[in-house]
Parts: C-alpha cells; structure tokens; sequence
C-alpha cells in the first residue's frame, strides 16, 4: 500500500512538473521561448519575427543582442513589418541603410528586464504615462488602455512621430533581459 502511494506520488510530481515547465515556456510563433537562452537564441525559433531576425542581422545587432544586457526588446512580428508602406523593409534592410535601420531597430530596445507589471507602475507614478528612454536615445511613451474584447488593460507604446503598438505577448523572459511582443513597428524621428 505505501510503495503504491510513493508510486502515485512520485508520478504525480514527475508529470505534475513537466507541466508547470511547459508553462514556463510561453510559445511565440510556434515556438517555445525557453528562459535560459538569450533574447536571438529565442528569437530565431518564432515564425512570427522571422523579418525581425532578418532587420537584427542585416544591422549587425546580433552581438549586442545575444550579450549580457539585460534589455526590454519591444518586438514587432511579421504582421507588424507588413503593415509598414511598401517596399520600406526591403529598402531598409539594403547595406546603404544601414543606419537608419540601427536607429529603427535600437528604438525597439530599453536598457533593463522591464515586465508589464513593472512599465505599469511607471505608467501609474507617472500619473498615466511612462517615458521610456530607447538604446538609441528617442523615447517611447506608454499609457494603458482598454482592451475592448478582453476588458483587460492593456499597455500601448506611441512613438516620436505618433504612431501606437500594443504589447500582444508580455513577459517572454530570456536569459539577457525580457521580450514584449508589439503589433507594430515604432518609429522614431
């Protein structure tokens, strides 16, 4: 009787934590994001960010990426490039621009692991809004707002020039800092 009650408890454990792990590991674009890999080690298994990999790399930012940190990427998917005109992510992933491609891709990272719980807080002793400083020197602006179909808040980025992102998958925590997925490119002057 007791060897059959380890038994059961034992399996109840081994299983029990194979599913507390897998939660652990949120899925983006079909792929797991496990938290002791870095921020590109992650990034490159997600379907959704393949155009992101492809700008990380043209812009020679891998290196910086994959290092200690710890940084906060705001990550546009796929979608979010497509919404862009067209024709302007072949343009900016040409050697010749360079530079603004860097500019476009560090204003997507802040320096520190800035969950949503920690951007709210900010959001909330800043009386309704945060600035976040970029690595490249702009600023984004986050607020909270109303999610109409979850009636959750939610947080929503607006860039230099105006244009919004909303944070769709939060804290995908990586072994160098914290990945918010964005619906949309930031822009900054």
């Amino acid at each position: 009787m007791k060897s059959r009650l380890l038994v059961a408890v034992c399996t109840l454990l081994l299983f029990g934590g194979v599913v507390v792990a897998a939660q652990n590991d949120p899925m983006v674009g079909g792929a797991a994001m496990y938290p002791a890999k870095n921020i590109v080690e992650n990034a490159v298994n997600s379907a959704d960010h393949t155009t992101l990999v492809a700008a990380v790399k043209a812009a020679g930012l891998v290196d910086t990426l994959e290092g200690p940190g710890p940084f906060t990427v705001f990550a546009p998917t796929n979608e979010a490039f497509a919404k862009l005109p067209a024709g302007t992510v072949d343009t900016l992933l040409k050697p010749e621009n360079k530079d603004m491609l860097v500019k476009i891709l560090t204003y997507h990272v802040v320096a520190g692991r800035l969950s949503t719980g920690d951007i709210k807080k900010m959001i909330k002793d800043g009386h309704g809004k945060a600035e976040l400083k970029t690595v490249s020197g702009g600023i984004i602006t986050a607020t909270e707002s109303m999610d109409s179909m979850s009636h959750m808040n939610s947080i929503v980025l607006t860039d230099e020039k105006g244009g919004t992102a909303s944070i769709t998958i939060d804290n995908v925590y990586q072994s160098n800092g914290v990945i918010q997925v964005i619906d949309s490119v930031l822009i900054p002057n």
